[in-house]
């Protein structure tokens, strides 16, 4: 094969005067009419770069033979449809006779949609955009439609690396996790049924926040909690400090069966909720305020003592809010052993429930998800967007990390 020539680079490769008398020659006007020319002149640049790539293997130009170096000659062109971020063009492909050239502005075999638009359209999926949405945007700026079996493909092929995300190695020491499920509907067998994504949100002990994963299965169940738990483990999490729950049953046991030394704190907004929730709204007020002394008391003790309070003014019209906090208080009252930092950091599982938000801001249009893959790959997209904005450490990050290190001493 003959070695290809150097040849020189010339910089600017557009100088002002040639730039101005295009505008000139071609009237154009304004940013659109630009774009349009470039557009219509793209397919003939790509064209003239193909074939320059062709004298550079040959070594000699198309009508200049006494260049001309070896056997291998041109052997005619070959058509392709090309995807670019310019729309679709039909280029010839120069051939040679021994089979030997391979472009490299655009490659063998290579017709797809170029990565910077693959890039566009996984980034609008994840924002929540459905196909037609997508196909309308690419349309109105680039000028080209895309099929939503093209969507489906391009989408899919961020499965393999969601799920080499999932299976991923993880710390052996996470001092806070949350745990959490969020309802979808996901068609299988031409039925609609509901879905549950199952949640770890953790914050690793350099203090940033972090998913541990997404398991995508049945109705929430302490059952399936606990493979969700027996997974971590199994990539390497020996150790959780605390778990921050919200009320279903069994909850704590699944956690205990896997982490036996984990501390558990069931969510206060939760039980609030659950609380109130049959109280008339002529005693909500004054029932809130009452419970509200409860879990703004100084210490456990203080807040025993505004319970039992609670427990005599309200006991006999709503027992139920009394029972409930009477079978939870070990746990509704773990964030009470700690400093104020660390309270309010796990008292509540609000900053999952913050995170779940953010997917039902994008999952918010979607009836139902066509499978559970599906499903799963957009809540991967999902979840790396809105992780890209956690850039910082959780607020007072050191001095809760010498706390954790007084109270779990020996275990951080």
């Amino acid at each position: 094969m003959t070695k290809r020539k150097e040849r020189p680079i010339n910089n600017p490769l557009f100088t002002r005067e040639m730039i101005r008398q295009c505008i000139k020659e071609n009237d154009l006007r304004d940013g659109k009419s630009i774009l349009d020319f470039l557009k219509s002149s793209f397919g003939e640049f790509i064209q003239e770069a193909l074939e320059a790539e062709m004298d550079e293997e040959l070594g000699y130009t198309r009508y200049d033979y006494k260049e001309k170096e070896g056997s291998n000659s041109r052997n005619g062109h070959h058509k392709k449809t090309l995807k670019t971020d310019m729309g679709d063009f039909e280029i010839q492909i120069p051939q040679d006779t021994n089979g030997e050239f391979e472009p490299q502005i655009v490659p063998k075999y290579s017709r797809t949609v170029s990565p910077s638009i693959q890039d566009a359209i996984l980034s609008m999926y994840a924002k929540g955009m459905s196909t037609p949405d997508i196909n309308s945007h690419l349309k109105r700026i680039y000028g080209f439609e895309i099929s939503a079996e093209t969507v489906s493909r391009i989408t899919d092929k961020i499965l393999p690396i969601a799920k080499e995300w999932q299976n991923r190695p993880l710390d052996s020491v996470y001092p806070i996790i949350f745990l959490d499920g969020v309802v979808f509907n996901v068609v299988e067998d031409g039925v609609t049924r509901k879905k549950t994504a199952y949640i770890v949100y953790g914050v690793n002990t350099e203090g940033f926040k972090e998913i541990l994963g997404i398991w995508i299965g049945e109705a929430e169940s302490s059952k399936f909690w606990m493979m969700v738990l027996s997974e971590l483990r199994e990539r390497g999490v020996k150790d959780i400090l605390i778990a921050s729950v919200d009320g279903l049953n069994g909850f704590s046991e699944a956690i205990k069966g896997i982490y036996p030394n984990t501390e558990i704190q069931r969510c206060i907004v939760h039980q609030i909720r659950n609380s109130s929730k049959f109280v008339p709204w002529k005693d909500r007020k004054l029932f809130c305020a009452d419970m509200k002394k409860i879990y703004n008391a100084i210490n456990e003790e203080q807040a025993l003592i505004a319970f039992e309070e609670f427990s005599e003014k309200w006991g006999k019209r709503y027992p139920y809010a009394i029972r409930s906090w009477e079978n939870n208080w070990n746990e509704l009252m773990t964030f009470m052993k700690y400093p104020a930092e660390i309270r309010r950091l796990i008292y509540t599982t609000n900053p999952i429930e913050a995170f779940n938000r953010g997917i039902r801001k994008v999952t918010k249009t979607k009836t139902s998800f066509r499978t559970t893959d599906s499903l799963f790959k957009l809540l991967y997209l999902v979840s790396q967007d809105i992780e890209e904005k956690w850039t910082m450490p959780i607020q007072n990050w050191g001095l809760i990390l010498n706390q954790l290190m007084v109270y779990f001493e020996g275990r951080i």
